[in-house]
């Protein structure tokens, strides 16, 4: 039974990758519909979503929601900084450890 939700948080994994492709796919199609990037964003996000569907057979919808969405937001982030010159501040660092803080609680509680 261990061994299958590893095997699902791998799917959990591979769902966050993907949405962080594709939400970078999205930064860099540049609002364009014409983008090759839009494929980008198409691809990832039908990977993204079937990841995550097939992580929730095992792992709570709630937890895998929360996790998804809480790695995605800091991977993005991260991202935004290094590839597109977004601000960094104080703020930003402090919140954004809150979130991490909560994705590893939630860990802890599975």
């Amino acid at each position: 039974m261990k061994i299958m939700s590893y095997k699902n948080e791998l799917f959990l994994f591979l769902a966050i990758i993907s949405e962080i492709l594709a939400t970078t796919c999205l930064k860099m199609t540049n609002g364009s519909l014409k983008s090759i990037y839009l494929i980008g964003v198409v691809v990832g996000y039908v990977l993204a979503f079937g990841f995550l569907s097939i992580a929730i057979k095992t792992i709570d919808i709630s937890i895998a929601y929360a996790i998804w969405s809480g790695l995605g937001i800091i991977g993005i982030t991260i991202i935004g900084i290094l590839l597109f010159n977004e601000s960094i501040s104080l703020f930003k660092i402090i919140f954004i450890g809150a979130i991490l803080i909560g994705v590893i609680g939630l860990n802890l509680l599975e």
